[in-house]
């Protein structure tokens, strides 16, 4: 039996939009995809202004998102991989930024 290998290269982000419930990323290769955005926790509670204020990072393999101190990888978002972040992590997090409001 035969096994041939190939290599599976991983298309770049080019774009990234996020709506009230979906991350979007446009991919070099032309396609667009879109996933949950319950999927990562951060970008769910982050206001409209920090989920505009995103850039690429690695040459468009990653994105993140300064003010909520989030990276997410277009491997990730293609193989449908959500967040990592453990839940007493996320909490500790999101106590911190209701804080930091009042």
């Amino acid at each position: 039996m035969s096994i041939s290998a190939f290599e599976i290269k991983i298309p770049n982000a080019i774009n990234v939009s996020v709506s009230e419930d979906t991350l979007c990323v446009d991919l070099s290769d032309g396609r667009t995809i879109f996933v949950p955005l319950g999927w990562y926790p951060r970008l769910r509670y982050a206001s409209e202004a920090e989920r505009k204020n995103w850039r690429l990072i690695s040459g468009g393999h990653g994105i993140h998102w300064e003010d909520i101190d989030e990276d997410i990888s277009v491997e990730g978002v293609i193989i449908g991989k959500p967040s990592g972040e453990s839940q007493s992590s996320f909490k500790k997090w999101l106590q911190q930024r209701q804080s930091n409001r009042l």
